[in-house]
């Protein structure tokens, strides 16, 4: 059993209790998700079994689209509706100073993570730290926000879809917009839309999931290894140069001339994708192919 679930979370499970409730399903070890999603949202949580699980790395720096309601006027100490009311402040801005205040956040800019978040400090999870009422130094990230498209702006709560890095905390984008507005602000719904290839469209619930188990048809709910790669450049290699390659082996490249270092797809003959390559010099100075992760 190898391949990526696309699945829908539900509110009020982690990501973890997600995975923890599939492993005992499928009945499976080798299985972990692709980015934590909050408790609270719901939306897109890639989940790879097996072999697959060798690119959650590489699902991880995938982009990420978002639908969140920003609720302004109201800050929590979580920045999200499950926190503690920490300050309230009328809202005195016109509906263009709202979207100039929004849309001001597109580009890069130094977002700092939030205490309730799942980053190490000393060992420590920020959040461990923060429900014994510690605070401490954190370090401001720079994140990309690709794009901001408001949905709609009613009294103090504004609904928008974000494209963004990874990285990127929308409760804290959400605080960011309100304390930019002067009167704070806390994000009140999340919904992740798509991460990489992966869209809400075609993520799949954990009863339809559990459904497909019973039915011993979960195999056609898998996204193959070679779909998060699909703006890889791809390399097919024959019988005799798969099986050098597979064994740790460099393949010289006669076809083209690639770029030093990119990552490539590799697939054989039969068209199934084997591992990820690295383009890179040999002895002789030739363009060659390394095996980077093998996933046969």
């Amino acid at each position: 059993m190898n391949g990526i679930l696309n699945v829908l979370k539900p509110p009020g499970m982690t990501s973890f209790d997600v995975v923890a409730y599939l492993r005992g399903l499928l009945k499976i070890k080798k299985i972990g998700h692709t980015g934590t999603l909050d408790p609270g949202a719901v939306g897109v949580l890639p989940v790879c079994i097996g072999k697959a699980t060798k690119t959650i790395e590489y699902l991880v720096d995938k982009d990420k689209v978002y639908r969140a309601e920003l609720t302004l006027g109201i800050s929590t100490d979580t920045q999200d509706g499950l926190g503690r009311v920490v300050k309230e402040a009328k809202v005195n801005s016109s509906k263009d100073e709202i979207v100039a205040a929004v849309k001001s956040f597109v580009g890069s800019y130094s977002q700092l993570p939030p205490m309730y978040s799942a980053i190490k400090k000393n060992g420590k999870k920020l959040y461990e730290l923060a429900r014994s009422g510690i605070e401490v130094e954190r370090s401001p990230r720079e994140v990309t926000i690709h794009f901001i498209n408001i949905l709609s702006i009613k009294e103090n709560k504004i609904i928008f879809d974000v494209g963004c890095s990874k990285g990127t905390y929308i409760r804290t984008l959400c605080s960011d917009i309100g304390e930019r507005l002067g009167c704070g602000g806390h994000m009140s719904f999340l919904v992740r839309m798509k991460a990489g290839c992966f869209t809400i469209k075609n993520s799949l619930t954990l009863e339809r999931i559990k459904e497909m188990v019973e039915n011993d048809t979960i195999e056609k709910a898998f996204t193959g290894i070679e779909e998060v790669f699909e703006d890889f450049e791809r390399i097919c290699l024959n019988k005799e140069e798969e099986k050098k390659f597979l064994n740790g082996g460099f393949i010289k490249i006669e076809d083209s001339v690639p770029t030093l270092l990119q990552k490539v797809c590799v697939f054989g003959e039969d068209k199934r994708m084997l591992a990820l390559g690295e383009t890179v010099l040999n002895k002789k100075g030739e363009f060659s192919l390394k095996p980077l992760k093998i996933f046969v």
